[in-house]
């Protein structure tokens, strides 16, 4: 396994890092027992995985890695949650209600203490907030944030972005041109079809020294085959790329060559080669696909004629994928 410094955190982590959201949240909606959930965690561990990725809205993973967890030194591996500072569901295209009440953050800090069964997180997140959000969001609850810092219950601070809601990722590029001192560490989308992070929010991080952990780079359409194909004739059909820059079928076979022996695995090595990434999460809770994930990533670059003609095809894009 690869290691990399996670920005001014110092933290050295694991190139590859677990999350337990996404689709199958550890398992969960596959239906998957507690020592099954187990297995996925020690198995990223025996990987060399050490960084693992968890919210208290993914259903039960976060008690399911405190188990997971049990008896495993704390100082072996590190531990990022988030909190949604929004009241009732969000609304798809817009943030909704903020909490008017700080204490929440509180209570959700120690709600995830007690399910990790630790005595801090590593890295803290605002979850999701939209790009209008994010000055109320400082003004009313860094402090408090601040204070959980300052008690040793959590060490560093983050932001993470609502890619699905805003593929541009506003909020990231809000926070860091306004009160880039703020943050710790940024998780955001990047990949072979979602690139416009590269365009400010990447170069951005890299000058204040802020840790990218890279959240489902390599999701939903680049491993289904025929997603793809769709997406990639409606890309065509609405003028983003050009209709005979790539074939109806297989579209990106071209990249599977030498040591890239899938599109997922061009994808993996597309998403590490920025040297803004501290860290890759992936949400699988297939052991032989996580034992994959970590192969891809050992050579954690694609030539760089493949590479650059990605970014030709679809770095001006900037819709959800």
């Amino acid at each position: 396994m690869l290691y990399r410094t996670l920005g001014r955190t110092g933290l050295n982590v694991s190139l590859l890092s677990l999350g337990s959201g996404g689709a199958k949240l550890l398992g969960q909606t596959d239906g998957f027992t507690q020592d099954q959930q187990t297995d996925i965690v020690r198995g990223a561990l025996d990987l060399g995985i050490n960084l693992i990725d968890t919210s208290h809205t993914y259903d039960n993973s976060e008690t399911i890695l405190g188990k997971a967890l049990k008896g495993i030194p704390r100082t072996s591996y590190i531990l990022g949650t988030k909190w949604h500072a929004e009241t009732g569901p969000r609304p798809p295209r817009s943030g909704g209600k903020l909490s008017d009440n700080p204490q929440a953050l509180v209570k959700s800090v120690e709600q995830s203490l007690t399910r990790l069964r630790t005595d801090h997180i590593d890295v803290m997140f605002f979850h999701g907030p939209m790009a209008s959000q994010i000055q109320e969001i400082v003004e009313r609850f860094y402090p408090t944030m601040e204070r959980l810092r300052d008690q040793g219950k959590i060490r560093f601070i983050g932001l993470s972005t609502r890619y699905q809601a805003d593929p541009r990722q506003s909020s990231a590029e809000v926070a860091l041109k306004t009160c880039p001192q703020l943050w710790d560490v940024i998780m955001l989308k990047y990949g072979i079809l979602n690139q416009h992070s590269a365009k400010e929010i990447l170069p951005l991080a890299i000058k204040h020294h802020i840790g990218i952990m890279n959240m489902a780079a390599v999701r939903i359409k680049l491993p289904d085959p025929q997603l793809l194909e769709e997406l990639i004739a409606d890309w065509k059909k609405a003028g983003y790329i050009d209709r005979n820059s790539l074939p109806v079928h297989n579209p990106l076979g071209w990249l599977v060559h030498d040591d890239v022996t899938s599109v997922i695995s061009a994808a993996y090595k597309f998403a590490a080669d920025h040297p803004a990434i501290a860290t890759i999460i992936t949400g699988t809770s297939n052991i032989t696909h996580l034992r994959e994930n970590a192969a891809n990533l050992q050579t954690p670059t694609l030539p760089r004629a493949d590479s650059q003609s990605i970014k030709n095809l679809f770095g001006e894009i900037s819709e959800y994928a």
